[in-house]
């Protein structure tokens, strides 16, 4: 576990000190440094799964009480000053300060519920046809190996890392190496002050080599992977291959359907922070507008309109909304997806260019279905419009996507929404708000390209971080023929 204070220029403790030297930690708006993190390698990641095997049964064996209460210090902590995370994440995740602070309390909320989950009910009795008691059970897998992405990095590293570790694990985590600190380093110094033991939680900044290191790793029995579906399926062949427990939590290209009935105003609102919250690098982002066709030029008026008043720039200045795509690769593909879109037919209403790293937000309508845009998850904050003539239809546009993470319906009529949300593959449906949703407390997790092997979320933690045991028990030793 990382054990030493920084004071905002070198942050290196515990694994990550030796290994593979140190590396800057950049600031993506401004180009300066504003860390130094050491980084790991395979040698590291193997004492580290040492250290969190040896560790781990001796806190699974505690009270849940004592669980909890780590959880409830830190979620204290927290609470009462955000900072500890809103000053790494402004800068070295480019997030606007809105959104860094939305997210700084996402990762409060999810430490309250670790330790409500600790104390959950981890089993059940059993029926059996024999006089005895018979037990389902369930019980920590052990060290779970945690990897995790740049976007989000706090709450998706935390949404993993808490449940492993309140249901009775230890966890090694290896966040995006864009984003050690808010994704990983940070977080260990809340838990470690909090009063997590030592060796339950170790960070390893690193590269992909550690993390293909860290999926086939022997002693790591299960694998909690958040970023694109490419990566994931890696990790799932793999991870399969070794029969591994394994959840992808992977891309999505999520549709935003407003029905005839729906408030346009509203519908554009909603619309346009689903596709440019954060620069529109969220897997749930609204990658796709559905809008009846009689209706697609008043609502690509006032998605535009909406574009074009967002501030973008440095987030370090509380004025702009939306700060820098991550690096300059990511930049170059949502700009190349635009290009390829416009030149594919579709019209460019607002945005589609740059300043540096800085994207300004971007409306695209009459957008063909076979278009990049509308195809690709783009991970930018790009809004791809379309129309439809029926209600038929529109469901059919939706499911005919690779993805099924997250979809919105708009309208003025929710309970018929209910009915199609029946209809709908995709893992959460929202009615009357956009896709871009997630609680603690609730489900989270996609079908088809966007996820497997499980979800987020509530008591089905128990099922992504835990094995089921079987347990009987009789009064008398069971006599048999022979």
């Amino acid at each position: 576990m990382v054990t030493e204070a920084w004071d905002g220029k070198i942050f290196s403790g515990g694994f990550v000190a030796g290994g593979a030297g140190t590396s800057p930690v950049l600031a993506p708006a401004t180009g300066e440094t504003i860390a130094s993190v050491g980084q790991a390698d395979t040698a590291d990641l193997d004492r580290a799964v040492r250290a969190a095997a040896a560790a781990q049964p001796a806190w699974a064996a505690l009270p849940y009480t004592e669980r909890a209460a780590v959880m409830t210090r830190a979620a204290a902590l927290l609470g009462d000053e955000p900072e500890r995370l809103t000053r790494w994440l402004v800068p070295e995740s480019g997030s606007g300060q809105g959104k860094a602070g939305f997210e700084a309390m996402l990762v409060t909320s999810e430490l309250q519920a670790g330790a409500a989950l600790a104390a959950q009910p981890y089993g059940q009795l059993l029926r059996s046809m024999k006089p005895r008691m018979s037990i389902g059970r369930y019980a920590p897998v052990g060290v779970v190996g945690v990897i995790s992405p740049f976007n989000f990095p706090a709450i998706l590293s935390m949404r993993s890392v808490v449940p492993a570790l309140a249901l009775g694990n230890a966890v090694v985590l290896k966040p995006d190496p864009r984003t050690s600190v808010s994704g990983g380093l940070a977080l260990a110094a809340l838990l470690a002050e909090a009063g997590l033991p030592e060796g339950l939680l170790h960070v390893l900044p690193a590269g992909a080599d550690v993390g293909a290191a860290l999926v086939a790793h022997p002693d790591v029995p299960c694998i909690s992977f958040t970023g694109s579906t490419a990566a994931g399926r890696r990790i799932g062949e793999t991870a399969g291959g070794l029969l591994k427990k394994v959840h992808l939590e992977l891309g999505g290209n999520n549709a935003l359907l407003v029905l005839p009935d729906a408030d346009i105003d509203a519908a554009a609102s909603a619309g346009a922070w689903g596709s440019f919250l954060h620069q529109g690098q969220i897997c749930m982002t609204t990658g796709r507008h559905l809008v009846p066709r009689d209706r697609l030029e008043e609502y690509a008026a006032k998605l535009a309109q909406a574009a074009d008043r967002i501030s973008v720039g440095d987030p370090t200045d509380p004025a702009n909304a939306l700060g820098p795509i991550v690096d300059q690769g990511q930049l170059e593909k949502v700009h190349a997806l635009v290009g390829s879109t416009v030149e594919a037919g579709a019209r460019l209403r607002a945005g589609g260019t740059h300043e540096g790293l800085f994207y300004r937000p971007t409306v695209l309508t009459d957008v063909p279905l076979d278009s990049p845009a509308w195809r690709e998850e783009i991970f930018g904050p790009v809004a791809p419009v379309t129309g439809y003539d029926t209600v038929e239809e529109a469901i059919d546009i939706v499911n005919s996507s690779e993805y099924g993470l997250s979809v919105s319906i708009l309208t003025a009529d929710p309970f018929a929404a209910l009915q199609l949300a029946d209809r709908i593959k995709a893992g959460a449906v929202h009615v009357n708000d956009q896709t871009v949703d997630d609680e603690a407390v609730a489900p989270f997790g996609g079908t088809k390209a966007s996820g497997a092997g499980g979800h987020f979320g509530s008591s089905v933690n128990l099922d992504t971080f835990c094995d089921v045991q079987w347990v009987t028990i009789q009064s008398d030793i069971q006599r048999y023929p022979f």
